[in-house]
């Protein structure tokens, strides 16, 4: 059976604009065939990071977190490909760079736990949800690439 297209939301978060590696992100999906169908800066506001992050609303980082992502703008993106999900997560390794491979962004760009990067949806319905918490119907594109064409398996 082949592959499932599915989209997932990715937001680049204030450390990689920081430090200058927005393009490097961005070049490691797209490299792995993603294709993006959406992207922005934006700021991110308290009602958005409340329900983006209502599972650790009760932390007491919490608010550590909402301060770091309001800290400066973010990249939010929607990626689209074969299996974008688990695709997105490989590439990124785990959560907590220390224990992510060399080769993934976290492995090879972050610096600890809270500094990680990226966020991305963890399943296919995180991913709609976020995708329609970040973005609005007429800021997704649909357009065929090359990739699409020849190399999607059936």
């Amino acid at each position: 059976m082949g592959a499932t297209i599915q989209r997932t939301l990715i937001l680049l978060k204030p450390d990689a604009l920081q430090r200058d590696l927005i393009g490097a992100v961005v070049g490691r999906f797209e490299r792995k065939g993603l294709k993006i169908i959406g992207m922005k800066m934006i700021r991110l506001e308290d009602a958005v990071l409340d329900t983006h992050y209502a599972h650790i609303a009760d932390k007491p980082f919490y608010k550590d977190v909402k301060e770091f992502m309001m800290s400066t703008p973010v990249v939010a993106m929607v990626l689209e490909g074969q299996d974008a999900i688990a695709a997105v997560r490989l590439i990124l390794g785990p959560t907590r760079g220390y224990e992510a491979d060399a080769g993934s962004i976290r492995g090879d760009f972050s610096i600890g736990v809270a500094s990680n990067l990226v966020h991305a949806s963890d399943s296919a319905e995180a991913a709609t949800a976020e995708i329609d918490r970040f973005f609005n119907v007429n800021e997704l594109f649909e357009y065929e690439k090359i990739t699409d064409k020849f190399f999607y398996e059936g």
